[in-house]
């Protein structure tokens, strides 16, 4: 999709982060926007900032995880904006625990907003994006490449984005709608500030400690990871890798499908 001019997207997860980061840039590109988040307060700073490019903004507070409201969002946003050219499936949230510790309520947790919130909104939104040419975007992570410790129920939730994008693109191969799915590494985001942290004994309790190693791991800002989520749009790229810690999870899993699993955990913990 070449032209970004006039088109509209919807964005999940706006009210900060990449999302945010999203909404502006497709802003200063001439999008259109309907925005979607829990956080009404962010929500209405993002809509404000992408609003003085002079485009349609829309804002929607939005529960991902659950269906019933994603599918009356569609039906908002459609009613408002008459159309969907962009879906921009962003919201996620972040857990640090072992497996022996995580409770399902937690997995559950991560799985119905990272995965099935994905889900939602792209089958909500399909039949209107296969009337013309359109994008669907699927944001992954470089935990979707690769496992490391403490990220089981993360990596879980982006393996099954990965999966779910690369079906859906081929089941589409001929019609007008693209799909992209995008594995940023570290971006500099307050998903970890939002996380649920286990008092996991490597972590002895210390959040801030970990927080202090994701900052040092946090390579890329949200806006070079929004410009070069529209430049993939652009190119209609199916697989966007973000930062240079995302490329090198992609080559080592490539090289080392299973020498990985030992070497990753060696790397990440010499990281203070």
């Amino acid at each position: 999709m070449k032209n970004l001019r006039n088109k509209t997207a919807v964005i999940t997860g706006a009210a900060s982060g990449i999302g945010r980061a999203l909404a502006i840039g497709l802003a200063r590109e001439g999008c259109h926007l309907a925005l979607a988040d829990l956080n009404q307060a962010g929500l209405a700073e993002t809509a404000a900032m992408a609003s003085a490019f002079g485009n349609r903004v829309t804002i929607h507070p939005l529960d991902v995880a659950a269906r019933a409201a994603v599918y009356a969002f569609a039906e908002d946003m459609i009613r408002a904006h008459g159309a969907v050219d962009l879906v921009l499936n962003n919201a996620g949230v972040e857990l640090v625990a072992t497996i022996e510790e995580i409770d399902y309520g937690d997995f559950e947790w991560v799985m119905n907003i990272n995965f099935w919130g994905m889900v939602y909104g792209t089958k909500a939104f399909l039949p209107h994006l296969k009337t013309h040419e359109s994008h669907v975007v699927n944001i992954s992570s470089m935990f979707g490449l690769c496992t490391a410790p403490m990220q089981s129920a993360y990596s879980c939730s982006k393996f099954a984005i990965r999966a779910f994008s690369e079906a859906l693109g081929q089941e589409l191969e001929g019609t007008p709608v693209q799909v992209s799915s995008v594995y940023p590494g570290g971006i500099r985001t307050a998903i970890l500030e939002q996380a649920r942290i286990k008092s996991a004994e490597r972590f002895a309790g210390n959040q801030a400690r970990l927080r202090r190693r994701f900052t040092r791991f946090a390579l890329t800002s949200p806006e070079k990871t929004a410009a070069r989520i529209i430049a993939g749009i652009r190119k209609n790229k199916r697989r966007i890798l973000i930062g240079p810690d995302a490329r090198a999870f992609d080559l080592i899993q490539r090289l080392l499908p299973a020498g990985y699993q030992s070497i990753l955990p060696f790397l990440l913990a010499r990281v203070k």
